[in-house]
Formats: C-alpha cells, sequence, structure tokens
C-alpha cells in the first residue's frame, strides 16, 4: 500500500472525511497514476513549480482615508504555523471551510495537520478568493 492510499485511509478512519469522498480521492489518485503528485488539484498534469507564497491584498477606504495592505507569507511560514489552526474561533473556520468547498476544495482546516498541509497547498496552487464590499476589496491567492 502506497503513502498516498494509507494517507487517504488514516483521514477515513479519523473521521476527518467521508467514505464517499475517501473513495473519490483513491479513485482520482489511481487515474492519475504514480508521477503525479498525491490528491491533486486543478493544477495536475501542469509543469509549474509549486507555490512559494501566499498573497493577501486589501484596499480599503477607511474613514475616508484610502489604506492598502500588501501580505506575502512564504509557503514555509505556513508549515511552521499549521498548529495555529486550532486557535481559529469556530464561526470563522466554518466561514473558510464553506469558502473552500464553494471554489472546489473540500477541506476543513479545523482538521488541518502537518501531514496533510501539502494536500491544501496543491489545491491553493491555482485557488483566487476575491471579497468585494462597499468599503474594501480583498484578494488572497498564492504565487
Amino acid at each position: 500500500m502506497n503513502d498516498d492510499r494509507r494517507a487517504i485511509l488514516q483521514m477515513l478512519a479519523e473521521g476527518k472525511i467521508t467514505a464517499d469522498e475517501a473513495e473519490r480521492l483513491i479513485s482520482a489518485m489511481e487515474r492519475t497514476g504514480p508521477t503525479a503528485r498525491p490528491l491533486d488539484g486543478p493544477s495536475a498534469g501542469h509543469n509549474k513549480p509549486p507555490p512559494k507564497y501566499l498573497r493577501v491584498s486589501v484596499d480599503a477606504d477607511v474613514h475616508g482615508d484610502a489604506t492598502k495592505v500588501n501580505i506575502r507569507v512564504p509557503m514555509a511560514l505556513l508549515r511552521a504555523g499549521v498548529r495555529l489552526t486550532s486557535i481559529i474561533p469556530p464561526e470563522a473556520r466554518d466561514q473558510v471551510n464553506a469558502e473552500l468547498a464553494k471554489n472546489g476544495v473540500p477541506f476543513d482546516i479545523g482538521q488541518l495537520k502537518p501531514e496533510n498541509l501539502d494536500e491544501l497547498i496543491s489545491h491553493l496552487d491555482d485557488l483566487t478568493v476575491d471579497v468585494d464590499s462597499a468599503d474594501a476589496k480583498v484578494r488572497v491567492f498564492c504565487e
């Protein structure tokens, strides 16, 4: 049994994914073959290097003052800080999970562990989340 299959079965045993999700992941893994990245996301088949940074860009109008924030977080820092997800408030965690699911990423950040962080990063590879409101524009993406 390879490591990818073992990881999927472990997530199933721990209740992190359903049996249907496990079946789909294993089927997708078998279709893509052993040379593909584990649990490939939308960029499967591209020879694009994995993302190095998570970018958060915010343009806001706070009390009449234009404010711009541009944050570039190294993926290595995300890997080191993955244990901090346990302090995310449940309401925020639910909103993040809903946005991820809406964009085709079936991932529960409450179950984020070092061993499955690479799966999330592979899904984030081609993901862009844009939030527009009357006072601010927020964009989250990888590069």
